[in-house]
């Protein structure tokens, strides 16, 4: 049986940086699956549960529905304040609203929370088969995992076809996806920052993010979630060194140079501005996004393939028929716009690959609003 629901309170454990029990839902409501769901790596969770949120109304004839997929430390909450039960602001707060690209007078935009995340959603914080959470226990999850639930998702809310799917970054690997996997229900589609299949610079930067949280003593193979005390030094670490692919040397250098922060000395032990940046955003993330989430994700971007059991990605790419635009940053270290050229190229119903001018790097697709709206007004004009 699926269900969608709207509960004031949704049986989720305490664990570092979730979501949990007693924490108010804000605008969240929440799709849940009670059949086993059967993964591609093998193995299944007896159901699970997708947070989402939801803006505009649903068309008589279901024709006006917007999916908006959301990066790895992402959430549901793409428009709208901080809050009870959002803690932080919505990350694409500018491209959501009336009169705004996605016009919520027009269109119905759907946002879930990944499965496999921390913020509402199953994932490694969820109770397991026994009641105790989940940790390191958590199945092996894919990008197509990711998409099937989604499509449960979709099926629930009476949704046959998406007018438009966006993604960015992790977001738009599942927004590939599901224009491949599912070409009949994908009308429109919009990848940023993205590529068909992570290559082995990405999966490296990864994999020392996942060495850094896994060598943290507190991680415990992942079971540090009833005992009050997680990984967060190793959560930091990758946070930082995560944080710095995702922005431009350029940037970073005039934002920041070789200025000592505020009064510290760097040679007596201080810290120079740019290392206090690192360090805000570290804390910033350790508090309200859960370890052992971000290792399942991370895992998840790594498997990322479009081509894996499809004859290569040439191949899956021409399965797609929705109306493309493909966008990257020309400032991307991490997704260099070369891999979005790649994507334009084998997609036939692709224009040619557009070109996000930002000097911040990877999340320019995040940040450069104004440009980002513009790529959604030619394919919801």
């Amino acid at each position: 049986m699926n269900t969608v629901r709207t509960p004031s309170r949704v049986p989720l454990p305490p664990s570092c940086g979730a979501w949990q029990e007693g924490d108010p839902p804000g605008r969240r409501q929440w799709y849940e699956r009670q059949a086993p769901f059967r993964l591609e790596a093998g193995g299944q969770l007896p159901g699970l549960r997708l947070a989402f949120e939801t803006w505009g109304r649903l068309a008589p004839d279901r024709s006006n529905a917007v999916l908006v997929l959301h990066a790895l430390t992402g959430d549901s909450h793409v428009a709208g304040p901080a809050g009870a039960g959002h803690p932080t602001p919505g990350w694409w707060d500018g491209l959501v609203g009336p009169g705004r690209a996605l016009d919520t007078d027009r269109w119905f935009i759907v946002a879930p929370n990944v499965l496999g995340g921390c913020q509402g959603s199953t994932g490694p914080s969820s109770p397991g088969p026994v009641g105790r959470p989940w940790g390191g226990d958590f199945p092996f999850l894919t990008q197509r995992d990711q998409v099937a639930a989604e499509a449960g998702l979709a099926d629930a809310l009476g949704v046959e076809r998406w007018a438009l799917v966006v993604g960015g970054s992790m977001g738009g690997m599942r927004a590939l996806e599901w224009a491949v996997a599912h070409p009949e229900r994908t009308g429109a589609l919009l990848l940023l920052a993205t590529t068909a299949a992570a290559s082995a610079e990405q999966i490296a930067w990864a994999d020392i993010q996942l060495h850094a949280i896994r060598s943290d003593p507190h991680w415990r193979d992942g079971h540090y979630h009833a005992t009050g005390q997680g990984p967060h030094a190793g959560l930091g670490l990758a946070r930082r060194l995560a944080h710095v692919t995702y922005r431009s040397e350029t940037e970073l250098q005039a934002r920041f140079g070789r200025s000592a922060q505020g009064q510290e000395d760097p040679w007596s032990g201080g810290r120079y501005q740019v290392g206090s940046y690192l360090d805000h955003h570290a804390a910033k993330l350790v508090r309200r996004f859960d370890a052992g989430s971000y290792v399942v994700l991370c895992e998840a971007m790594n498997s990322h393939d479009i081509g894996r059991g499809r004859g290569g990605a040439p191949a899956a790419l021409r399965r797609v028929t929705a109306r493309t635009l493909v966008a990257g940053v020309d400032s991307d270290r991490l997704y260099p716009p070369a891999q979005q050229a790649e994507l334009a190229s084998g997609i036939g119903t692709a224009d040619a690959p557009r070109t996000i001018e930002s000097r911040h790097g990877h999340d320019g697709f995040l940040l450069e609003v104004e440009q980002v709206a513009a790529l959604v007004a030619e394919l919801l004009p």
